[in-house]
């Protein structure tokens, strides 16, 4: 057996085929049949047994498996634990779990496909719409929102395409059948518009390569070269890049995950990330008909980043030079599913990172910045998410999610407008793009300089607000900084008004310039809220989306912001139910950060027929964790691989430099030319003239000037 390298490596495809056999051979004493293997993946150790792990360099925390199993009728979700420590697996926990649907791999959603498109009532709605070639037929499958009947079940949203390459959203059909994953029938058909047979979209609205003629003839090629290789070293799963250090994983449901993020500074690499990742994301629709009200899957929960990822292609996905990780994972049938490619490591020029030219002499000093990529893309049935962690040379760190694929497409209702649609956009004749919402959610487990894995921190809530007192002329302001001590207190919202941010910090390591905690401050974007009212389903599954931060008191088995079982659940799981409890997220409470962040997406006929990327994210600052610009220490010079794009105008490269402009007398400007005041020199930096009035605005040339004071010192 191929063993791994380290204990939080995922599971390799040895591991997972013994997994596999020993399960089966568990479920044929037990007589079971059809036994499904929905889930084969690394149990990761717990965080006190990583700690010591990599603390000491002890022996390896228990390699085990964790899985869901199904073996309908005998069992609908059996979880079981495989020990993995010796050369026979040996199962350790084997237990039914009642009342929930484990989550819908892609196996299921092809055989969903598969039983709609052989049922006999479905073949013959088709033939009453004109549609005989059933291959041309598309079944979208999603999770059931309010399901109404019980079974395992996936609707399926139903389309044509008029060839094998067309595009299938912009021909949607009016009716959806569910699905039964346990009988293989379809047990339920929505017909909206009843005894009536609307007619089809014809107008074909495509992108395919093979159907598109009228490309760009004025593009030219924009290579990205790196003669002398990356910069980055790739030890396994661990990256170095810059300073940085961090070791990435892979599961089924998280996709890519981040371990042990740390910079170095001076001999030692100090951790700021013990573990993140995306947990969880909800997508309400806002359409209140049937059977468009069932419209609201938690892609995480019900399908799986990692089941659902990419295989990317090298000069398409990303650009430069490449390093690729593969992921591995399990089929239905506990066979081992390998995806090439699965994430994409390069780095990437970001623009200008710092400048400051002194206006005095016209000398400037400028660094370029450039980031380290991490990222992986899901195609979650119609839409893609291409989720990205980007590092700074600076110490920070950006997480951005880019939102493109498909919309999906439905026609309007029988009684509404076919030219305005109630709850939609048209983005072709009698095709609407329904109204809904992104609401995702990361779990961010801080070190911040923390040897305990964060154990000691303190996550605070800093405002900047106005001055009341002592602020005579109105300009002053400040800011507040509130610690979050308690579940209830720590769940909050974004202001803008305030610039909000949040703080997590180390009581334990103050900054050698300001005396305060250091700490990595939380920026949120601009973030809406849950729109669906309160009494809504959409509201008890996804409430972690009513607030854009939660804090938790570190649990290993608290994972999934809504529960563990998303499909068809009720609503109430997760972050709900351990933050009733109130618990203590202050020092020594080893707190979690549970940030929620979305956007609401109003579609546009631009958005079709493939939607250009939206952006949702939010960035990782430090604050008081470098005792200056740790990114000071770029090497200077122009990159001579840049041209100028006609021969006119000069550059940095060799070109004249910047210079001032010069007074009448042929000399450059004093001061006061800046200032528009009069000033007298002193032994220190300038003071202003006694008969200078405050109250009154400088005037310069005959027109006002804005009042600017300066330090005796000189400094603005």
């Amino acid at each position: 057996m191929t063993g791994p390298e380290h204990p939080l490596d995922p599971l390799t495809p040895d591991e997972i085929r013994s997994v596999a056999e020993a399960c089966r051979d568990r479920a044929t004493r037990m007589r079971w049949e059809n036994l499904r293997f929905n889930t084969i993946t690394l149990q990761e150790p717990s965080k006190r047994a990583m700690l010591a792990y990599e603390a000491e360099g002890s022996a390896w925390p228990p390699r085990r498996a964790f899985c869901v199993l199904q073996a309908y009728p005998d069992a609908n979700c059996i979880e079981a634990v495989v020990d993995l420590n010796h050369a026979q697996p040996t199962i350790l926990a084997w237990e039914k779990i009642e009342g929930v649907e484990p989550l819908l791999t892609p196996d299921d959603c092809l055989l969903a496909e598969e039983v709609v498109k052989r049922d006999y009532t479905v073949k013959d709605l088709c033939e009453s719409r004109g549609l005989h070639d059933m291959d041309l037929v598309a079944c979208d499958p999603w999770s059931v929102h309010i399901p109404p009947i019980p079974g395992r079940l996936i609707q399926t949203f139903m389309y044509v395409r008029t060839s094998p390459d067309d595009n299938h959203y912009a021909h949607p059909l009016d009716f959806v059948p569910i699905v039964d994953l346990n009988t293989e029938k379809v047990v339920h058909i929505d017909l909206p518009y009843k005894s009536q047979t609307p007619e089809v979209p014809s107008a074909n609205n495509n992108y395919h390569r093979n159907l598109f003629r009228e490309w760009r003839a004025d593009l030219k090629p924009l290579n990205i070269e790196q003669p002398e290789g990356p910069s980055f070293e790739v030890h396994g799963n661990d990256i170095d890049w810059q300073k940085w250090h961090i070791r990435i994983g892979f599961n089924y449901r998280e996709g890519l995950v981040l371990h042990n993020v740390g910079y170095r500074d001076g001999d030692r690499i100090r951790p700021i990330l013990h573990r993140a990742s995306l947990v969880e994301m909800a997508v309400p629709y806002a359409d209140t008909k049937q059977p468009y009200v069932r419209k609201c899957a938690f892609d995480v929960g019900d399908y799986g980043l990692g089941n659902c990822a990419n295989s990317l292609a090298l000069g398409c996905d990303c650009l430069g030079h490449i390093h690729y990780f593969d992921a591995i994972l399990n089929d239905s049938r506990g066979n081992v599913f390998s995806i090439p490619k699965a994430v994409c490591l390069h780095e990437e020029d970001a623009g200008m990172l710092w400048k400051h030219m002194d206006y005095r002499t016209g000398h400037a000093e400028v660094r370029r910045s450039r980031r380290l990529v991490l990222s992986f893309v899901s195609t979650v049935v119609n839409y893609e998410y291409a989720f990205y962690w980007y590092f700074y040379q600076d110490g920070s760190i950006q997480y951005e999610i880019k939102l493109t694929g498909e919309l999906s497409t439905n026609q309007p209702g029988p009684h509404e407008d076919q030219s305005a649609p109630h709850f939609g956009v048209l983005v072709g004749p009698r095709v609407n793009a329904q109204f809904h919402q992104h609401m995702f959610c990361a779990r961010l487990d801080f070190a911040v300089d923390d040897p305990n894995g964060g154990q000691g921190l303190v996550v605070s809530e800093m405002d900047v607000l106005p001055l009341e007192d002592f602020n005579p002329y109105g300009n002053g302001f400040t800011y507040t900084e509130t610690d979050l001590t308690t579940e209830k207190m720590a769940q909050r919202v974004t202001n803008a008004e305030t610039a909000r941010v949040w703080k997590i910090k180390n009581p334990a390591r103050p900054s050698a310039i300001t005396g305060k905690a250091i700490a990595y401050k939380l920026v949120p974007a601009a973030n809406p809220h849950l729109m669906a009212r309160s009494r809504s389903l959409v509201t008890r599954r996804g409430a972690f989306a009513n607030r854009n931060l939660w804090v938790t008191p570190h649990r290993d088995e608290e994972k999934w912001p809504a529960g563990a079982y998303t499909v068809q659940s009720s609503g109430g799981d997760g972050l709900p139910t351990w933050t009733a409890e109130n618990r203590e997220v202050g020092p020594g409470h080893d707190p979690v950060i549970w940030h929620s962040f979305g956007l609401t997406h109003i579609p546009r006929p631009e958005d079709f027929p493939v939607m250009p990327y939206e952006s949702v994210g939010f960035t990782l600052k430090p604050v008081g964790f470098f005792d200056s610009n740790p990114a000071v220490d770029l090497p200077h010079g122009a990159n001579t691989a840049s041209k100028l794009a006609f021969a006119q105008d000069a550059c940095c490269n060799g070109g004249p430099k910047q210079k001032i402009p010069l007074d009448d007398d042929g000399k450059r400007p004093s001061l006061d030319h800046f200032l528009g005041v009069k000033s007298k020199k002193v032994e220190r930096g300038f003071e202003f003239r006694p008969d200078f009035d405050f109250h009154k605005p400088p005037v310069a040339n005959g027109q006002p000037r804005s009042n600017r004071s300066i330090l005796s010192n000189g400094v603005h």
